[in-house]
């Protein structure tokens, strides 16, 4: 999510090279703190292999240290790879994205240089820099033949000595004597450091205002910390949104040298001895930076290329592995460079928190308080108070004799570090590198300032440099896994690329699959873990020890994947060779959580508190599993910018719901539902296991972005998929799940906690059974009201007018969570805002049942039309729902007038029209339309007008100018996408049309909750205890919600509520002894021939057969198990099922299956 003030940068790209003002510097010896002597010195310090550059150096297919012409694979007509697209292109960076946080960060004492020697340091840069010869191409394949190349050089003839004012810097004292003499080492060397052309361009905002002045303030040590990112007659206001960090071929290899000889604070001019403490977090700092730099250039390494077949930038996960594979060190200077990042952000806190942001743009201000408080308020920085241990800068400058010294050395160094970025060439490149270190600038003033400083020493241009620090920080913490994830993805073991095996690094193979060194590790640590936990005994321990010193291969596999998950690695045991069971939690263990309702938001939270080894009561009223979210057939919405060649960006997303959800939109509840979008698609297609590959565009949204599998309903598909992850933990005893239980009242403490739940246990006999459970966290998900239309219900109460609209959720949605939560003193939303969704279907067979079948915004983003009953069009048929009923209202006189709808008007209907191209595009559904007999298959012109009970030439007419409308682009109504359009020959055509009605879908209000999912009171404080996710919560969607955000707000706001709730450590779980060996392995019986007679007799609810891709399955047990409902089953009873079950199915539902036998039809 960005704001102009967080992509807003204020910078001064055009400084010159400090070399050209030049002269031998002197830094201050140890003394008696006050002054004492002074000692020149020409030192640099050296680095040990630990700290050496890992900018690849050039090699012979990768010379040029300009922007362009190196990039692997760029099209010959394609832009300079540093050209920045001024419309903005799709990269949008993550500002602010909690992402990262919660990572682990090593302490201050690990990966810091040992202490080289000056000799072998210079010998090795030396011995670099003659490896590194190249010549500059200036990218002369990416330009024109009359263009200057984008690395060319230019002498700098003013002067014969360039050198005047005094410049402190150890590290540039001995290049600047080389520009001087222009005595270089290498071609290389001189192209860096001789130079007065620039490449690489950034856009910039012209004639941006920059209010960056520091209040006068008292002169106090560390204020000018930041004062070497010089800002002169070049600075400009560049937009960071439009220059992303990425592969540009710039070669900075001399650069990052200069900068790490640089981190030496010479105390006592001895450049041999082992570094200080305070040289250590400089270095790790410098290190930090350097890897966040070069994972950036591994994530976005490939341009887009045709003839690639590339429309994005494209990781190189090789690149990765060639680069840190040795030298994990350097991940673990990235964590320390976050933490120091963060306990500044944390100590910084209160002052941000109240920070006044002014840009001139209202709107846009509040969006980025709110973004800014957002990420102070986070539970997950709340969390990390234990992570920031890991530097304390209260422990620097400690030593009484020179700690003055020290100060000034250090601030010295940083300032020096800071100036040597006016020696990069590539713009795009010093952007970047003058944003972060202005962060760690602001950063470490935060740290050293009193608190009492702080609210008047911090420009507005820190501030922004400081949270987009943070946020790249966040991102490579978060690349770490992802290019890791791609590398194995497409490797069994783990080895260097030729090039850099070529390039003099280590050739030696670093692990071997499942047979390695780590794999072996995290084995033997899951298995004492265990142990130590007391969740298995001795004799197991000593099994699973000794089998994976003898590298079982199960095992192995076992433990690269689950090693560093406990729960999920013991519930997965006994699909090994061995066989392992355990008695579970028991009865009189109180649960972390009990989670009252089963659909997608109840079973999200379950998920993931089991999955963190925590233990669940899952409590459903209905007899089967998935409430409303099993009906859901449009898909999940999800904004992927990085795997998208659509063009959809965070910012479009927001835009949209905000738009959609109108004056009661509340931003802090978007921001959380639209930043966690990616999130929860790749859960649910990683951890879930559904296939979400179909990408659409539905009403309302600016692109496609909305997810469903490539084959069957996208709600049955994941309520099936995720109850079946939820029911592998019932084993083990972590979940219990009660069916058939309604929650009468929520149990308080004497405090107003939320500490049960009371109920009621419906049994087969009639005989209920109350319960009484405790726990310190109670879950609703129990859904809306849409259904309640009793005299008293919230329908009437709120929403009268539609008392007698028919409904697509199911009977249940009586807003049973909404009396609960408001029992206990919740507050509630909204509660005015139903939703009223433009297409439920009327079945031809029962057209009054107030139950309808909903008709989803797929139908029309395919293509469908809607026409009314003089065979017109009337809408946009891609526009929100509300706009789409308004007009469909709209045919009523009284409603035209008074936009109130009348309780006792009869509810209207419409046709919704296909053509044969649309309905390809939704395939499946329309299968499952035309079984139950909601949509008619049509042939011809002729045909549809018959059936609509029109004149063909009324038909005809609409059809034709909407066929004109497309060609145009636009119609009278603003549609500007056509998809699926009708053939010319209408004659000809293929249609599928059914009949739809107004019906309520969604009810946008409910309980008052915070973006963590925590229930709030009327005063808007936590209800302790109390927690709610999905429809029973209000104020996501505000007026109005999108088609597809229903499943997203479940799944993201049951992750979040999953997430947070403690987990007891519990160590009451014993395993039975693990038996060595596995049993023979029964074949599977002979399937026998079953005839259609056969089958036919078995064709009850309590006998029910059903032949499905030939096998028959015996489904009795299934019926009312099924979250669709038994209706779905029964009706197939005794019959070949195949079509139907394709039409709402993918065939992996049937592996918790085995067939009875094959069906032979006779």
């Amino acid at each position: 999510m960005t704001t102009s003030f967080f992509r807003s940068f204020a910078v001064d790209l055009d400084q010159t090279c400090p070399l050209t003002q030049w002269n031998k510097q002197k830094k201050k010896g140890k003394g008696d703190g006050s002054g004492g002597a002074e000692k020149t010195t020409d030192a640099t310090l050296s680095l040990s292999s630990s700290a050496a550059p890992f900018i690849p150096a050039p090699t012979e297919e990768h010379e040029s240290e300009g922007c362009a012409g190196d990039l692997p694979d760029l099209d010959p007509d394609a832009e300079p790879a540093c050209h920045v697209d001024l419309d903005g292109g799709n990269d949008q960076p993550d500002f602010l994205s909690g992402g990262g946080f919660g990572s682990g960060a090593s302490t201050l004492s690990s990966a810091t240089p040992s202490s080289p020697s000056l000799e072998s340091s210079t010998a090795d840069a030396a011995n670099e820099e003659e490896e590194e010869e190249f010549e500059c191409d200036g990218g002369k394949d990416e330009l024109d033949d009359d263009a200057e190349p984008l690395c060319s050089l230019a002498t700098d003839d003013s002067s014969s000595n360039p050198f005047g004012s005094s410049f402190e810097s150890a590290a540039l004292h001995s290049i600047s004597e080389r520009v001087v003499q222009q005595n270089w080492e290498s071609e290389s060397q001189q192209q860096t450091f001789d130079w007065n052309k620039v490449s690489d361009p950034v856009v910039h905002i012209p004639d941006a205002p920059c209010n960056d002045e520091i209040g006068n303030l008292p002169e106090t040590f560390w204020l000018d910390t930041c004062s070497k990112i010089k800002a002169g007659d070049g600075l400009r206001v560049v937009n960071l949104q439009l220059n992303p960090e990425r592969n540009t071929g710039y070669n900075g290899t001399h650069i990052w040298t200069a900068i790490y000889e640089e981190n030496c604070l010479a105390l006592d001019g001895d450049t041999s001895a082992p570094m200080c403490y305070e040289e250590r977090v400089l270095y790790r700092l410098l290190s930090g930076l350097h890897t966040s730099t070069t994972l950036s250039i591994a994530k976005n390494y490939y341009p887009p290329s045709k003839k690639k077949g590339r429309a994005n930038w494209e990781p190189n996960p090789q690149y990765f592995i060639d680069k840190f594979a040795d030298s994990p060190e350097h991940l673990r200077n990235l964590h320390f460079s976050y933490v120091v990042l963060l306990r500044a952000l944390k100590k910084a806190s209160p002052v941000l928190y109240n920070y006044e942001i002014k840009t001139g743009d209202i709107l846009d201000d509040e969006m980025a308080t709110i973004l800014m408080r957002r990420l102070l308020d986070s539970m997950i920085l709340k969390s990390c108070q234990n992570v920031f241990t890991a530097f304390d800068e209260n422990l620097m400058f400690k030593e009484q004799v020179n700690a003055i010294t020290l100060q000034e050395n250090f601030k010295g160094v940083f300032h020096n570090v800071s100036s040597i970025l006016d020696c990069v060439q590539c713009q795009q490149c010093k952007l970047h590198g003058k944003m972060a270190m202005l962060g760690y600038g602001t950063a470490l003033k935060i740290l050293f300032l009193p608190d009492d400083m702080l609210a008047t020493s911090l420009s507005r241009n820190e501030i922004v440099a400081f949270f987009n620090t943070i946020a790249k920080m966040s991102e490579s913490v978060r690349e770490v896994r992802e290019l890791t994830n791609m590398y194995w993805s497409t490797h069994t073991k783990l080895e260097k690329s030729d090039a850099a095996v070529s390039s003099g690094s280590d050739t030696r193979l670093l692990s071997t699959g499942i047979d390695g060194i780590d794999v072996l590790d995290a084995a033997v640590g899951a298995v004492s873990s265990l142990a130590n936990q007391g969740l298995i005994d001795e004799s197991t321990e000593t099994n699973l020890i000794q089998q994976a010193f003898q590298r079982n291969p199960e095992l192995m596999v076992l433990s690269k994947h689950y090693g560093s998950n406990l729960s999920k690695f013991l519930n997965f045991l006994p699909n090994i060779d061995s066989q392992i069971s355990t008695t579970g939690m028991t009865e009189s263990d109180e649960p972390d959580a009990i989670v009252i309702g089963t659909g997608l938001a109840g079973l999200s939270a379950t998920l993931n508190i089991l999955d963190r080894g925590g233990r669940v009561v899952l409590i459903e009223k209905e007899h089967r599993l998935g409430g409303n979210s099993n009906k859901a057939s449009s898909g999940i919405n999800a904004c992927c910018p990085q795997n998208s060649t659509y063009g959809d960006y965070l910012e479009s997303f927001k835009e949209d719901t905000i738009r959609s959800a109108g004056k009661s939109s509340k931003p802090h509840l978007i921001e959380t539902l639209v930043e966690n979008s990616e999130a929860a698609v790749q859960w649910l297609k990683e951890r879930v296991g559904v296939d979400l590959s179909v990408l659409a565009q539905l009403g309302g949204h600016g692109h496609k972005r909305t997810h469903r599998p490539n084959q069957g309903m996208v709600g049955a598909e994941i309520i099936y998929n995720i109850q079946r992850a939820v029911k592998t933990y019932e084993k083990s005893g972590m979940v219990k799940i009660m069916v058939d239980t309604r929650v009468t009242q929520l149990k308080r403490s004497d405090s107003g906690a939320v500490v049960g739940v009371e109920g009621v246990k419906m049994t087969k006999d009639g005989k209920n059974e109350t319960i009484s459970l405790t726990s310190p966290n109670v879950v609703l998900a129990t859904g809306g009201f849409a259904s309640d239309r009793s005299p008293g219900s919230y329908l009437d109460r709120y929403r009268p007018e539609l008392m007698r609209m028919p409904a697509t959720a199911g009977e249940f949605s009586t807003g049973d969570g909404i009396t609960l939560g408001t029992s206990a003193g919740a507050g509630i939303v909204d509660m005015d805002k139903v939703q009223v969704h433009p297409t439920g279907w009327v079945d031809p067979k029962d057209p009054s049942n107030p139950g309808k079948i909903l008709a989803g915004e797929l139908m029309r983003g395919v293509g469908g039309i809607l026409m009314n009953h003089e065979g017109e069009r009337f809408c946009n048929e891609l526009g929100t729902r509300a706009y789409v009923v308004d007009k469909m209202f709209g045919h009523d006189p009284q409603y035209a007038k008074t936009k109130t709808w009348n309780v006792d008007t009869e509810i209207p209907t419409f046709s919704l029209v296909l053509s044969a191209s649309a309905a390809e595009g939704a395939q499946k559904h329309v299968d499952h339309y035309l079984n139950k007999g909601l949509l008619t298959r049509i042939e011809g012109l002729d045909a549809l007008a018959n059936w609509m009970k029109l004149p063909v030439a009324t038909v005809k007419a609409s059809l034709l100018e909407y066929q004109r409308d497309a060609k145009k682009g636009k119609d009278a109504w603003g549609k500007v996408t056509f998809n699926g359009v009708p053939q010319k020959d209408l004659s000809s055509e293929v249609f599928y049309a059914g009949t739809v009605t107004p019906v309520l879908h969604y009810c946008m209000g409910g309980l008052t909750i915070d973006k963590d999912g925590n229930v709030l009171n009327e005063s808007k404080e936590i209800i302790p205890g109390l927690h709610a996710a999905g429809e029973v919560s209000g104020g996501v969607h505000g007026d109005n919600r999108l088609g597809g955000n229903s499943l997203l707000e479940c799944t993201v706001f049951g992750t979040i509520v999953g997430k947070k709730i403690p987990i007891k450590p519990r160590n009451s779980i014993q395993s039975n002894n693990l038996q060595q060996g596995g049993g023979a392995v029964d074949k599977p019986a002979e399937l026998r021939n079953i005839s259609t007679d056969e089958l036919q007799q078995h064709s009850t609810e309590d006998d029910c057969w059903v032949s499905i891709h030939g096998l028959v399955y015996d489904l009795t047990d299934f019926v009312d198990e099924h979250p669709a409902g038994p209706e779905s089953i029964t009706e197939l009873a005794g019959k070949d099922g195949t079509e139907e079950f394709q039409a709402v199915h993918g065939e992996n539902i049937l592996e918790d299956f085995d067939p009875i036998g094959t069906f032979v039809p006779v």
